[in-house]
């Protein structure tokens, strides 16, 4: 296992009661999961010819790189070469890099944002008169919106620039056009197997309006509010693309959008189960388990008894944030809304801890699961969330 992070130990927990002898490993000897495996090995799950050196050493049957975009590529590679189940390498690393992925999108005739890669800021300024404003500057390589900027004047470019590289590993960075988008972007997690997309469960992607950044996503829900005919041109696009980049059995964590004349576009296909307990919360609306399918995966097991299910229920994840810098109090909650929303609160979080006013993914202090009667109740809810849940710093 790749890791031992908190939301990881959904997968670790899993494997264990599966009855696998389950080994982690990642540079973090205090991560949560560590305690719930059965071995633990400092290795960072970003270098993968020590990755490699120690599973060979170990001797292992599989590898998981459970909800973790840096080390999917490293989870292939390990694999490939060690002869274990794994889709292809070159493919999760086309999957894993926005540059090398919109190429790709754009070769094999997909609908996709136009972008350049760039290591330098020298180079994107010579470039930039190729773009139109507004545009995106993302790091290539990172998850949780972390890096990503919106661009609506060439002169926060060097600032920009700066910020996305500092949140890459391969210090490269894209510009990206801007998708003007009708209705909300769409979020969830898909499972193919042998190739075959046989599950998929996909909501709706909501932001914090009111932050620094209203494109960083705090949550998505369920059921999915749009037209059904968006979802069955992007199962279409997804399964012509699986089948393209030759991706066997394998969880996916997918983002995509609808522009203002009805495309699709697929913004991520990345090869790993979702976070922000997006596993957790699809078995909530359909019964449907993606984790020990993970599992199964990386071993060879069969996991052909994987099948769709239909969505019941009013869903969604919340991501719990601060709205200012400072040393964390409590969290408040409205009357009530425990009791009649609240599923699952999975949070490391303690009084006195530093915390930072919400930028993206980073500064998620805990993420929730909550349940709705109906989806008027959810949306009103949502767009609300500081009437229910009021985390107060010092």
């Amino acid at each position: 296992m790749l890791g031992g992070s908190l939301y990881q130990t959904f997968a670790i927990k899993e494997a264990v009661s599966m009855g696998y002898y389950v080994i982690t490993c990642d540079y973090l000897p205090d991560n949560p999961g560590h305690k719930f495996a059965h071995e633990y090995h400092n290795v960072s799950t970003t270098d993968k010819e020590a990755v490699l050196e120690l599973a060979n050493k170990l001797n292992v049957d599989g590898v998981v790189a459970y909800a973790s975009d840096p080390a999917a590529p490293v989870a292939a590679y390990v694999s490939e070469k060690l002869g274990l189940p794994t889709s292809p390498y070159k493919s999760v690393e086309i999957l894993s890099n926005k540059d090398l992925f919109r190429k790709y999108l754009s070769e094999h005739g997909f609908n996709t944002p136009k972008a350049m890669g760039f290591s330098s800021l020298e180079d994107a300024k010579a470039s930039k008169h190729l773009f139109k404003l507004p545009v995106m500057i993302k790091p290539v390589d990172s998850s949780g919106s972390k890096g990503i900027n919106k661009l609506v004047s060439w002169d926060y470019l060097e600032e920009y620039v700066a910020d996305a590289l500092s949140y890459s590993r391969s210090k490269r960075f894209i510009i990206e056009e801007f998708i003007d988008k009708q209705g909300w972007q769409i979020s969830g997690d898909a499972f193919s197997v042998d190739g075959k997309l046989v599950f998929h469960c996909f909501g709706n992607e909501y932001y914090n309006a009111k932050g620094k950044k209203d494109f960083a996503p705090i949550g998505e829900s369920w059921p999915f509010m749009m037209d059904s005919k968006y979802i069955d041109i992007l199962t279409d696009d997804l399964q012509r693309l699986i089948t393209s980049l030759e991706m066997k059995s394998t969880a996916y964590n997918v983002e995509a959008i609808v522009d203002k004349s009805g495309k699709v576009y697929i913004l991520e296909l990345g090869a790993r189960s979702g976070g922000s307990l997006i596993p957790q919360i699809t078995k909530y609306a359909t019964g449907v388990d993606m984790v020990p399918y993970v599992i199964k995966a990386a071993v060879g097991e069969d996991c052909s008894d994987l099948k769709m299910a239909p969505s019941n229920g009013c869903w969604a994840n919340y991501m719990v944030h601060s709205k200012s810098t400072g040393k964390f109090k409590d969290i408040i909650f409205a009357p009530g809304f425990k009791e009649n929303h609240l599923v699952e609160f999975v949070t490391e979080l303690k009084p006195g801890d530093e915390v930072h006013e919400f930028r993206d993914a980073q500064d998620a202090l805990g993420e929730m699961i909550l349940k709705f009667e109906n989806p008027e109740q959810m949306f009103a809810m949502l767009e609300n969330m500081d009437n229910y849940i009021r985390l107060t710093t010092y």
